[in-house]
């Protein structure tokens, strides 16, 4: 069984990790889930350059898709809107990868906030002195 001046000492690094995981969590900027793609595509003009051999496809034209309510969402971007959005995924993907550290964190805190409520245990009586 730990020492109380041991797990005292691990509840306040698991209390320090949890708040520097939240501290991350606040300085995330804006979230967006999906993908940033760039699409080159035909026209159906004949004579076209796109329809040549070897064909110049037309693009890039940037697009934004995610399944947003299970419905799957797709938008044209511009290039500077697509750049924004590539950053909100990053920040998306950042929060991803930063919950369950915060869990974890949050979960060892609690779990030691617990044995450290627990009434130290009695030692055994000792023996009668015999005399």
């Amino acid at each position: 069984m730990p020492t109380q001046t041991n797990l005292a000492a691990r509840l306040t690094a698991a209390e320090r990790r949890y708040h520097a995981f939240s501290g991350q969590l606040a300085r995330i900027g804006l979230i967006a889930p999906g993908s940033v793609v760039s699409r080159y595509t035909r026209c159906g003009k004949a004579g076209c350059r796109c329809q040549a051999d070897p064909p110049r496809l037309h693009g890039p034209y940037w697009q934004w898709t995610a399944i947003l309510e299970g419905k799957t969402v797709t938008r044209r971007l511009t290039e500077a809107q697509a750049q924004r959005y590539r950053e909100w995924i990053a920040n998306d993907r950042q929060l991803r990868r930063l919950i369950p550290q915060l869990r974890r964190a949050a979960h060892d805190a609690i779990e030691l906030t617990l044995q450290a409520d627990q009434p130290a245990p009695a030692e055994p009586p000792s023996p009668p002195l015999r005399g």
